[in-house]
């Protein structure tokens, strides 16, 4: 079991023949059980042809009816993933996942109001994507640093998402599902949102969840955990300033009014009874503490 995708999941890809759909869509499709997972892609300027053997269709409608695909995932350039990840809403995909970064806040305003109310569920954007080791992966991340086991990762930074599986994995802890959510200001699932999900999966004991300044999401999901939540959970915040002096964030992220700052957010957090750790370098540890 594991939260959203399986090795049964059928992928496309939208933008699978620009150079980076080309790349990620090979590296996804050589892991685990990507041959038999993804089954499709999409450019409208070239139905009829493949890529490497994967179709190509004209839209998402045509290429979920011909492939049984019910998750797509987005390599458009910014200024068309915005419509890619309309088109897929509009295909009543079960998940889409959109890497592009970049994309106009304006644009992603209105796909967010276009998606009220709609069955698909959005991961990102400018995010590395989902994970279940072993099984199946699709985003950007190295598929060679996770292994299979019972820990879940949620993360608005790509970067700490990798840091806390390196982690995990020196300490013996492989993971159930890793799910990088993005940074940028709107996004599809929050950290409350993987937070039930996980709380809901038998294959997952516990949870590393990374955050970053600025907004409440953080805030949100620690009182939520603090009510809901049986299994234990340990949480970062990217912005707080690491043992070289180096500040660790997100483009995306940012405090208004004095709200949303490193510290706040990890006052709330262990108020609420996730153990919190101010240093990225022990989240490994940390976890396996709780474990004990």
């Amino acid at each position: 079991m594991a939260i959203l995708i399986d090795k049964n999941t059928r992928v496309m890809t939208q933008g699978i023949t620009g150079k980076t759909g080309q790349f990620h869509t090979r590296m996804c499709r050589d892991y685990a059980n990507g041959r038999n997972c993804f089954v499709a892609g999409v450019n409208p300027k070239k139905p009829g042809e493949d890529f490497e053997g994967i179709p190509i269709y004209a839209t998402v409608k045509e290429a979920k009816q011909a492939s049984g695909a019910t998750v797509s995932v987005i390599y458009v350039p910014p200024p068309f993933a915005a419509a890619a990840i309309d088109e897929a809403v509009e295909a009543e995909l079960d998940l889409v996942i959109c890497i592009t970064e970049g994309i106009p806040v304006r644009d992603m305003l209105r796909t967010r109001y276009k998606m009220q109310g709609r069955k698909t569920r959005l991961i990102g954007p400018n995010c590395p994507g989902i994970i279940t080791p072993d099984e199946i992966k699709i985003g950007i991340m190295p598929g060679h640093i996770h292994k299979k086991g019972r820990i879940g990762v949620v993360s608005r930074s790509g970067t700490l998402t990798y840091e806390a599986v390196a982690q995990l994995m020196e300490q013996g802890l492989g993971q159930s599902t890793c799910i990088g959510i993005g940074g940028d200001p709107v996004n599809g699932l929050k950290h409350l949102d993987v937070m039930q999900l996980f709380n809901a999966d038998d294959a997952t004991d516990a949870v590393v969840m990374v955050g970053e300044i600025g907004g409440s999401d953080e805030e949100d999901c620690a009182r939520w955990v603090r009510d809901n939540m049986q299994k234990p959970v340990v949480g970062f915040i990217a912005g707080v300033t690491a043992p070289a002096g180096k500040r660790m964030g997100h483009a995306g992220a940012i405090i208004s009014g004095g709200k949303g700052t490193a510290q706040e957010k990890l006052a709330v957090m262990e108020e609420c009874g996730i153990k919190v750790t101010r240093n990225p370098a022990e989240m490994g540890k940390l976890l396996k503490s709780v474990l004990r």
